[in-house]
């Protein structure tokens, strides 16, 4: 069994790592994390993305959960990816990170998130980052 997160270096993506290790703990299972390629839309390049891939482990390793860190492969599709994961591992519940969007952006933008929650095989949180 496990918990599954999507993860960016956002303030969204800390928001969702943060509560799947909250939901990890106390629900006792693994925590499989999945960090996107896709990170290089908000400035990142794949040489960040395996310190990313790194730090997110190092954190991790001071929780004391059990936990994998996986990248997705660039060109895949990131919800396929956590769907997949899910499904994989025994996927309990997928966390993912919100961020607000303006009507037109949804319009033009498809959604990762919109996906996740149809298509899911098991519950699905999606939190949001605490307001500055």
């Amino acid at each position: 069994m496990s918990v599954v997160v999507g993860y960016v270096a956002t303030p969204e993506g800390e928001a969702a790592l943060e509560a799947a290790t909250v939901e990890a703990r106390r629900r006792g299972v693994r925590l499989v994390v999945i960090l996107s390629e896709r990170g290089h839309r908000f400035g990142t390049d794949s040489g960040e993305i395996g310190a990313q891939a790194d730090e997110v482990s190092r954190r991790l390793d001071e929780s004391g959960l059990s936990f994998q860190v996986r990248q997705t492969m660039r060109g895949r599709d990131v919800a396929e990816d956590i769907i997949s994961a899910a499904l994989n591992e025994a996927g309990e519940l997928i966390v993912i990170g919100l961020r607000r969007r303006s009507p037109v952006g949804k319009l033009i933008l498809g959604s990762n998130a919109q996906r996740i929650l149809l298509d899911a095989p098991c519950p699905v949180l999606a939190v949001k980052p605490p307001s500055t």
